[in-house]
């Protein structure tokens, strides 16, 4: 085995924590926890997982209300009790009952039974309310010291994943904790590698605001410590803060506007993996993706009582994939020295299928890039995604696109235009790259707390026209190690022995082909503990 030794050592801990969690939660979790529902789109992301804990907050908040009708309820039956045997003070309680049930009609043969039974009913029910009150009063107590304040009236949500990654390399992978790319050993010969990693941990803030011409309002904000290192000694554990996502909701029945930075919603899917959160799975690999300002607006049309349709198109930021020139001060990529933005449109039908959601979607996407000296290309992408379940607990998903100039989107390693000459060359000329791609992944759910991931993805530029244009954007040389195809595949576990709680494990294979038919692969070990709060 390549692993090392001290690895099996990490491993063997790990599996050894996993299995008296399961014990633990096998013999402490409450009879309630026997009535999970079906969280098959939970499953998918972090975010949904996220979306999860925070509207079980949300019902914890609204019990208050509950709890109390609760309660007075029980006062009215106690009042009701003391004011019957008042009114009849030469009866016994017994006695008001038993005559209860003779003007019923009921035997006398049977009223003993009955009166010990209604006596036995209503006491019943009243412990079983006030246990319920002291309960609930307990969690909304909890639940009130913990509780994040606001500069403003309206209410705000903190919620986040504490993720530790310990990973084991088997190969020049060029991201040590997130493997998505393989090149050569480095200049000493070494490739093989060990270690650990926090910073695809997260933090994210949700604000809910007033209510504006029948929609109501909120606002979602993600961070992440993967935004690079510091120059520091050991460094590469002080992971800097950098902004994911931050969206703006207003949501109508049928209808929401969101605007702010967001995945591309033309790509909707991405493959189940807690070793790669920072960057999606498969990214480079046939899943488009990045954080892009944008405004969408979204319809969803109610076809059936199973069926729905949604419709979604929106105006984006035209990003290429190119790198700051500078630390402080923006400078317009070619995408914005078109003048225009992106423009994408999606369409997708779901239907209830296995108690899962069977879904499809088409979407497309097109942008203007300016190269200088006049030289424009034209951006484009067709999708397809699906969700299919194939029973109740197994499921197919996936994506695939073609389409140019897609470098914006992490397709074919960033480049989106290719070059004859050097590219400030006014005479170079300019060409679009052409790639392909897409990802496939078989999930099957052992149980509500275990589920198991198989997923293989490619991302294919065109090498004929790295060949032709063998300048890259990015670089004055010609691109003699540019990337050529780039292949993943990925097998997990991920076990979740309460809903805020995750351990898992995944193996990962990856294939990096450049175009001078150099081949470099790599393997990946991966084990996850993660909290969400």
């Amino acid at each position: 085995m390549w692993i090392e030794r001290p690895f099996a050592y990490i491993t063997l801990v790990f599996l050894l924590i996993v299995s008296f969690a399961s014990e633990r939660s096998v013999a402490q979790s409450p009879a309630s926890d026997g009535k999970t529902t079906q969280d098959a789109a939970l499953a998918e992301t972090v975010k949904q997982l996220q979306e999860q804990v925070k509207e079980l907050r949300s019902i914890v908040l609204d019990l208050r209300t509950e709890s109390e009708r609760y309660h007075a309820e029980a006062g009215e039956l106690r009042q009701e009790l003391h004011s019957a045997v008042a009114r009849l003070p030469q009866q016994p309680a017994t006695e008001v009952l038993q005559s209860s049930e003779q003007s019923s009609g009921q035997p006398e043969a049977t009223q003993p039974n009955s009166n010990s039974t209604q006596e036995s009913k209503v006491n019943a029910r009243q412990e079983r309310l006030e246990e319920q009150y002291e309960l609930l009063t307990g969690k909304i107590d909890d639940q009130y010291q913990t509780k994040v304040e606001s500069g403003s009236k309206y209410k705000v949500r903190l919620s986040g994943l504490l993720l530790m990654n310990v990973f084991s390399n088997r190969g020049g992978i060029l991201n040590a904790d997130l493997p998505g790319l393989v090149d050569a050993p480095d200049a000493l010969g070494r490739s093989n590698s060990t270690g650990f990693s926090l910073r695809q941990s997260q933090i994210g803030l949700e604000v809910f605001g007033p209510e504006i011409a029948g929609a109501k309002t909120h606002g979602e904000l993600q961070a992440d410590f993967a935004g690079g290192f510091p120059s520091a000694p050991n460094g590469v554990v002080f992971g800097l803060m950098r902004l994911r996502t931050g969206t703006i909701h207003l949501d109508w029945q049928h209808t929401s506007v969101v605007a702010g930075q967001d995945s591309p919603f033309f790509s909707a899917l991405s493959p189940t993996s807690f070793a790669t959160v920072a960057e999606p799975a498969f990214a480079y690999s046939g899943n488009l993706w990045t954080w892009i300002p944008q405004v969408r607006v979204e319809h969803r049309l109610t076809l059936s009582e199973n069926s729905t349709l949604m419709l979604q198109g929106g105006i984006l930021d035209g990003l290429t994939g190119e790198r700051p020139l500078y630390s402080y001060g923006r400078v317009p990529q070619a995408g914005e020295y078109s003048r225009q933005p992106g423009y994408a449109g999606r369409i997708a039908w779901s239907h209830n299928l296995f108690g899962q959601p069977l879904m499809f979607g088409a979407g497309g996407y097109y942008t203007r890039q300016n190269w200088g000296f006049d030289r424009n290309i034209n951006g484009w992408a067709s999708t397809l995604d699906w969700t299919a379940p194939l029973g109740n607990r197994l499921s197919l998903s996936g994506e695939f696109y073609r389409g140019q100039a897609l470098g914006g989107l992490g397709a074919a390693a960033y480049q989106s235009a290719l070059f004859s000459g050097n590219p400030t060359d006014p005479n170079s000329r300019v060409r679009a790259l052409e790639t392909m791609g897409g990802w496939a992944q078989l999930k099957f759910r052992a149980s509500s707390k275990l589920e198991f991931n198989a997923a293989a993805g490619q991302d294919n530029p065109f090498a004929s026209e790295i060949r032709a244009f063998p300048f890259s954007a990015y670089t004055s040389v010609a691109a003699a190690t540019a990337i050529a195809r780039n292949q993943s595949g990925l097998f997990n576990f991920i076990y979740r022995p309460r809903s805020d709680l995750i351990f898992s494990a995944e193996y990962r294979h990856i294939a990096t082909y450049q175009i001078d038919n150099s081949r470099y692969t790599a393997e990946q070990l991966n084990l996850v503990m993660g909290i969400l709060f």
